[in-house]
């Protein structure tokens, strides 16, 4: 179907993918761009003559929906959860300045992989269990961000979230399906922010319009305050 794509009477721009297509959209592009690269997913295919491209828009989105927010910088940043989307996390936090990425995650074993690529951009990553101490004595141990990647109804325990709730911080919780996640809600009960995966839904989907249109992800759309803000009163009505 794939290769169908490139046949001169088809239609087709390109193709939207979601899980469980991102990784199987990779290993079916020809090139790939830099964070489906390093991430080993594509969101985003479209033909090309010499096969398909693939995009991970999601990195980009996700760094747009947290520059929303006013963070420009994240310096000290943390992921919860270390499956496929706490890659993109990463990717995002790099592009944002940040220079320590604490992760916590059930099985901290499973975050071995995003140390390793942390360590292959440069920056400072560890992996913890979601209920590890948190050095709350350290000055500037606290980070500003915090990005989830946890399932939307899981549920942390109360010692889990005494140690990840980060009272005045930002919580970019990724999910969109169930809101407010039980993580949000514990979040702002003790102060915080919290911002579900609504924002990077939107601005990934802006930037695969892009692609779809130009064949460039860095190309803005002609008027695109425009788009967005019709897309986002979409979202928002649905």
């Amino acid at each position: 179907f794939v290769e169908a794509l490139a046949d001169p009477s088809e239609t087709w721009r390109g193709l939207s993918l979601t899980m469980p297509l991102k990784h199987v959209a990779a290993e079916a592009a020809t090139t790939l761009d830099r964070a489906a690269r390093l991430s080993g997913a594509a969101n985003t295919l479209v033909p090309g003559e010499e096969g398909p491209r693939g995009f991970n828009t999601d990195v980009a989105g996700l760094v747009a929906a947290i520059r929303e927010q006013g963070i420009e910088d994240a310096g000290r940043a943390r992921i919860l959860g270390a499956g496929a989307t706490a890659t993109s996390a990463l990717l995002a936090l790099e592009a944002l300045g940040a220079r320590e990425i604490d992760i916590r995650a059930r099985r901290p074993e499973q975050a071995r992989p995003l140390v390793a690529l942390g360590g292959q951009l440069g920056l400072r990553v560890t992996a913890a269990p979601l209920d590890a101490p948190h050095p709350r004595s350290s000055p500037g141990a606290d980070p500003a961000l915090t990005i989830a990647t946890l399932p939307g109804d899981a549920e942390p325990a109360a010692s889990v979230l005494e140690e990840i709730v980060v009272p005045g911080g930002l919580l970019v919780d990724v999910v969109y399906g169930t809101w407010p996640t039980p993580l949000a809600r514990a979040w702002e009960s003790a102060g915080g922010q919290a911002v579900s995966g609504l924002p990077m839904l939107l601005h990934q989907a802006v930037r695969q319009v892009r692609i779809f249109t130009s064949g460039d992800v860095d190309e803005p759309l002609p008027s695109e305050s425009d788009v967005i803000a019709s897309m986002r009163r979409a979202l928002v009505e649905d």
